[in-house]
């Protein structure tokens, strides 16, 4: 009987082994290995490490952690999950059977089909989702937004701290105000809803976003908004409770819902950077341990 078992292994599945390592528990981390950002050449704004190629990251983290006994790795995909608090049958696409008293879901989140042609080329090398993430890089470079509505008007302020020289391209209606409309005139903000008909690039670094009426712009960057999915469908099988924006809903402690079932990382926000998800796996990880060892001292009184 493990302690714990943390399905995934980002940055915040490895902070909370670590954690729950140096709490000297017994946990596994169950992780696929193919992590969302394998995509991006450099993780950035992770204190110590910025700039880092992602699965160095990874790397370094893992080595660190392995001096702790209580943590092993394993690479497989959670299939099923099914008991409950102090007795969870993990069931791996490979056929294991693990059994843990608590639950630890740091999945993540997963990009949906790119339907943009020309974007899968350059995602990750030259088109971005967080310009705090990847902004410096194309400082007072020329870019492309590609979003609409509320969520353009947003964004547009936001990356105006990085360059000035932009384009919003909304792909068809673009959902803004007549407001919305008049503020990008006076900052003069360029705005096109012709939907997109390709994107150009050369080994990765984009050229050109071509419209359908064949309007080409001319652009060193992009940013969008990706259109994302949980990293897997056990939480909400299991009954954690959902937000309408499809991440797991947790209380400051990384509690979900279900009693013994802990989340941590992009699956539990909107909000995704590599430290705050490392921080919120470490701070799960705690509230799990400080969990384990009160039902323990309950258990032995």
């Amino acid at each position: 009987m493990l302690d714990a078992v943390i399905i995934g292994g980002g940055p915040a599945g490895l902070s909370a082994a670590l954690m729950l390592g140096r709490a000297r528990k017994h946990a596994v981390v169950l992780d696929e290995g193919r992590p969302r950002n394998a995509v991006t050449r450099e993780a950035h704004g992770f204190l110590t490490r910025d700039g880092i190629p992602p699965g160095e990251l990874r790397r370094l983290a893992k080595e660190q952690i392995s001096r702790y006994p209580g943590i092993t790795f394993m690479e497989d995909i959670a299939h099923l999950v099914t008991g409950s608090n102090g007795n969870f049958q993990i069931t791996t696409s490979r056929g294991a059977t693990l059994h843990s008293k608590k639950l630890l879901f740091a999945v993540g989140m997963k990009d949906r089909p790119l339907n943009i042609p020309g974007l899968a080329e350059v995602y990750g090398k030259s088109a971005f989702v967080c310009p705090y993430c990847d902004g410096w890089e194309l400082r007072d470079e020329p870019w492309v937004i590609i979003s609409t509505g509320v969520d353009a008007m947003h964004f547009i302020p936001l990356i105006s701290g990085w360059t000035d020289r932009f384009t919003l391209c909304t792909n068809g209606p673009d959902g803004l105000t007549e407001s919305d409309r008049e503020d990008l005139r006076r900052h003069g903000v360029p705005l096109y809803d012709t939907p997109i008909r390709s994107i150009e690039s050369e080994e990765g670094i984009v050229q050109q976003v071509v419209l359908e009426d064949g309007t080409a712009i001319a652009c060193r960057g992009i940013f969008f908004r990706p259109d994302l999915k949980i990293g897997s469908d056990l939480p909400e099988a299991l009954g954690c409770e959902m937000t309408e924006a499809g991440t797991i809903v947790v209380d400051e402690f990384g509690r979900t819902t279900v009693p013994g079932v802990f989340s941590a990382g992009d699956a539990i926000t909107m909000r995704h950077q590599a430290i705050a998800a490392a921080s919120s796996g470490a701070m799960a990880a705690a509230a799990l341990n400080n969990e384990l060892n009160m039902e323990a001292w309950r258990e032995n009184g």
